[in-house]
């Protein structure tokens, strides 16, 4: 069972002896990201580092793979990208796992935004497929938000018709998700996934799509132990793969549920807080 927040350990309590890590998963926005979105400075070589030791590093996000793919290009060969929050996972540009949504129920989350926007929510709907994610809105302020997490994306007439295998549907408030969007979603949390991944994002999936199922899946694949599992994260999207790893990590900037739920407290995301907990668990120097 997870620790209670009253027994928490930070980074810099951390046991250094081996831990016997085989893989490390971290979440991106909050997490691996410092609030400008910015990768940190030593991440390559500590990548390099791991990769040598024999232990795969898997970027895990509710960002579109193609997005990750860019992000870690040069170090692409053999890491596996949790994507779309777990509905769509890939190695070396193979899919090994994905969890689409039934297009009606996709094409009926779209309908609800559109009523939402109809009532005045500052609201769009991120129709995301496998090749590519589909959008309505042609208003730059959302657009500049669907580029952070999307590259590969096409403003289209109608996201209902889209002919793509359609893996969830994201939902952007300018407002708070927490507090319009997701409960205007009700009819759906009955059935699927209704999951609040930041402030602003709302995603729909199935109900049997999460990180933490992904990770699972990711981990009978390759023969790895939750023992010998690293995971970060700082948001509610990451709960259930919290759950699958015995090394689990909020961020001191996380979620208060994710504090609650994981083993151990790592340093913020804009403190460097998975480098820096990486090289102390694995007794790796200079991070």
């Amino acid at each position: 069972m997870p620790a209670s927040p009253a027994s928490l350990l930070t980074a810099a309590d951390v046991p250094t002896a081996p831990a016997g890590i085989r893989l490390v998963v971290t979440d991106m926005d909050g997490t691996l990201l410092d609030d400008d979105k910015r990768i940190p400075e030593g991440l390559w070589a500590l990548l390099a580092e791991l990769r040598s030791r024999g232990v795969l590093f898997s970027p895990a996000s509710g960002r579109q793979y193609a997005t990750l793919a860019r992000q870690f290009a040069d170090v692409a060969e053999g890491m596996v990208f949790i994507a779309e929050n777990g509905t769509y996972v890939v190695r070396d540009g193979v899919e090994l796992s994905s969890d689409p949504l039934e297009r009606t129920v996709a094409a009926d989350i779209a309908r609800t935004v559109r009523g939402l926007v109809a009532s005045g929510a500052d609201v769009g709907a991120v129709v995301c497929g496998k090749r590519s994610a589909y959008v309505e809105r042609t208003d730059e302020p959302f657009l500049a938000e669907v580029r952070r997490y999307y590259v590969e994306h096409r403003i289209v007439e109608d996201v209902t018709a889209v002919d793509d295998d359609v893996i969830k549907v994201a939902l952007f408030d300018f407002g708070s998700a927490e507090r319009t969007t997701a409960p205007a979603l009700a009819a759906f949390a009955a059935t699927h996934q209704v999951v609040v991944s930041g402030e602003h994002w709302v995603d729909v999936m199935n109900r049997t799509a999460n990180k933490g199922a992904a990770l699972r899946g990711l981990q009978r694949e390759l023969g790895i132990t939750s023992a010998q599992t690293m995971v970060f994260g700082d948001y509610l999207n990451d709960l259930e793969m919290l759950d699958a790893a015995e090394w689990s990590f909020a961020m001191a900037n996380a979620h208060p549920e994710v504090v609650r739920r994981a083993r151990h407290l790592a340093p913020s995301n804009n403190d460097n807080g998975v480098l820096r907990t990486i090289a102390r668990v694995l007794g790796i120097p200079g991070h």
